[in-house]
């Protein structure tokens, strides 16, 4: 199955879920489960240090706020690109959310995932 083919309804049931406990596990600085979800290939290209001192440095990936919204999806190949406003628990203002998702071994995974 391609995930481009299912509505907006389908994807957001599964990928606001997916964002919010990328969003608590950021703040927790529970890296492994942070990456549980992600794909074979977006884990292998991590560089596992460098994530590491992201979550223990960075005061935004801390404070992550559960308030959200979806601004669109964007469907491309075998991929969606969900996009957040995001914002932050102890910093003043908004960031930019991006999540791709698409399937792998019949699974929805994570195929990136940043804030801008």
């Amino acid at each position: 199955m391609n995930i481009i083919e299912q509505t907006d309804e389908e994807i957001l049931s599964v990928a606001d879920p997916m964002w919010l406990d990328l969003v608590k596990f950021s703040n927790e600085g529970r890296y492994q489960e942070f990456t549980n979800k992600f794909s074979k290939s977006l884990a292998l290209a991590l560089n596992e240090i460098e994530a590491g001192h992201q979550f223990t440095n960075s005061e935004l990936t801390q404070s992550l706020s559960n308030d959200i919204d979806c601004l669109g999806l964007i469907r491309r190949g075998e991929h969606v690109t969900v996009l957040y406003r995001q914002r932050s628990t102890k910093r003043p203002g908004e960031w930019l959310g991006r999540l791709v998702l698409g399937y792998e071994e019949g699974e929805i995974r994570i195929f990136g995932a940043s804030i801008f």
